[in-house]
């Protein structure tokens, strides 16, 4: 991994490289920058608000922007979130998530479920070269993140991971009732590697069911139009309402890598490890949302998160 001292870049360079059609490998689009956080502390719809002026003071003292222009009085979203695997969670201790995801307004669907396939992993060539692209006739959109994190045992610093999604609306997809492992890699070739260790049928992860609470929180602004909106969102399961897990994160979209600017990363970075101090009584280290539901039975995977 390319570094800067000890701490990892951002957004390393991808070594030219194709897919096995010709077409080259995918850049990255995003960045996220994510904080884990305890779920007991969002009870409310004021809670979000109480966690939204930690951001904005902890922004403020760095003299970064934090607007809520158009923020204020929206409502949380709702999401309800299924995970899909083999019971030996076979895709995802290889690195592979498989997530679908519903929106919900005034309590009914909006519009159809979302599928999103990706690859999240540590080292930025290995999952640019991973082709997750559906052999499934209609539209899909790649996004290719670089996810920042905090470190998995202390405050104030970061890694990264990289995440290569695809995104398709349920109706262009399958029916994951009726999926073995080989039957799933029809639809996503990268995971034909993984057929012959195990034809087990997918299905839902831990019998869990996640409903998502999503509160838009501001948009940051770093200089340089290196400008993220953030949100906070509480994941707890559907039936108990039992909260599993909190979350922030901002995130900034760009077309090309040199549109970071340099600076304006480093006041990223700084806000990113002021942040977890200024938070540090909500930050849960070690965790990911998608790592807590697949602990939930007491069988955890060995995931590479």
């Amino acid at each position: 991994m390319e570094t800067i001292g000890e701490q990892p870049k951002l957004i390393g360079t991808i070594k030219p490289g194709s897919y096995s059609d010709g077409s080259p490998l995918d850049e990255i689009h995003y960045l996220e920058c994510k904080l884990i956080l305890k779920p007991d502390r969002f009870t409310s719809v004021p809670s979000f608000r109480e966690f939204g002026k930690v951001v904005q003071r902890a922004a403020e003292a760095l003299d970064i922007g934090f607007s809520t222009k158009g923020y204020i009085g929206l409502r949380p979203r709702i999401r309800e979130v299924l995970f899909l695997d083999t019971k030996d969670f076979a895709l995802y201790n290889n690195g592979f998530i498989l997530r679908r995801r519903t929106v919900y307004e005034d309590g009914f669907p909006s519009g159809d479920a979302e599928v999103v396939f990706k690859f999240r992993y540590p080292d930025l060539q290995q999952a640019a070269q991973t082709d997750v692209r559906p052999n499934i006739p209609g539209d899909y959109r790649i996004k290719f993140k670089a996810e920042m994190l905090p470190l998995k045992e202390r405050l104030s610093g970061y890694r990264m991971l990289y995440s290569h999604n695809v995104e398709l609306p349920l109706k262009s997809s399958f029916k994951a009732g009726r999926l073995s492992l080989p039957a799933l890699a029809a639809f996503f070739p990268a995971l034909a590697t993984l057929e012959h260790k195990c034809a087990h049928k997918i299905q839902l992860v831990n019998h869990t069911v996640v409903e998502e609470v999503l509160q838009d929180l501001g948009e940051l602004d770093f200089g340089h139009a290196v400008i993220a909106s953030s949100n906070a969102a509480l994941w707890r399961e559907r039936g108990e309402h039992k909260s599993l897990i909190g979350e922030f994160a901002f995130e900034c979209k760009f077309k090309r890598k040199d549109e970071l600017n340099e600076k304006a990363m480093a006041r990223c970075i700084k806000f990113f490890c002021s942040l977890q101090e200024a938070a540090s009584d909500w930050v849960m280290l070690g965790a990911t949302k998608t790592g807590v539901v697949y602990r939930l039975k007491g069988n955890p995977p060995q995931a590479h998160e």
